[in-house]
């Protein structure tokens, strides 16, 4: 039996966040329902959408808002040992205006909190491939850069 060459492409499971910062440059984090530990806005890509559509999407349906999402931050290839192939795109969603951050409303079933933290006391937050990439997003924001990484490491 002839092996399909199709059957050897990766076909990785990907998500878009996006990076928000307030006037302080301290970055949002979401405290997700069923995760344990704190995460950034965002999901995977549904078939059809752009990762900056499912960006759009996800910060929508976890936030209640529709702010505008800017240039592409981070791309990271993270497998993930249950879940396989894993790409993973951050865009960078600017300071979060007053406009936007009085109409947060959560959605309960997925976010029970959202709160702001300094970008240093990132590891200590949340998981640390997530962290080096919140560090690499703000970083990439600074310089105007675009940052790709595999596991989280700048390579």
């Amino acid at each position: 039996m002839t092996k399909d060459p199709a059957e050897s492409f990766a076909r990785p499971r990907t998500a878009a966040g996006v990076l928000f910062f307030d006037d302080e440059g301290r970055v949002l984090l979401v405290v997700p329902s069923y995760k344990d530990y704190r995460d950034i806005p965002g999901g995977y890509i549904e078939r059809g959408e752009t990762p900056k559509e499912a960006a759009s999407r996800e910060v929508e349906e976890e936030l209640g808002i529709t702010p505008p999402i800017g240039r592409l931050l981070v791309t990271d290839w993270a497998p993930n040992q249950t879940e396989g192939d894993k790409l993973l795109l951050i865009f960078d969603g600017g300071v979060l205006a007053a406009e936007y951050l009085d109409k947060i409303q959560l959605d309960p079933q997925e976010i029970t909190a959202h709160e702001f933290h300094e970008v240093e006391k990132i590891s200590e937050l949340t998981i640390a491939r997530l962290a080096r990439r919140i560090v690499h997003g703000h970083a990439a924001r600074a310089d105007g850069s675009t940052r790709y990484l595999e596991h989280g490491q700048l390579v």
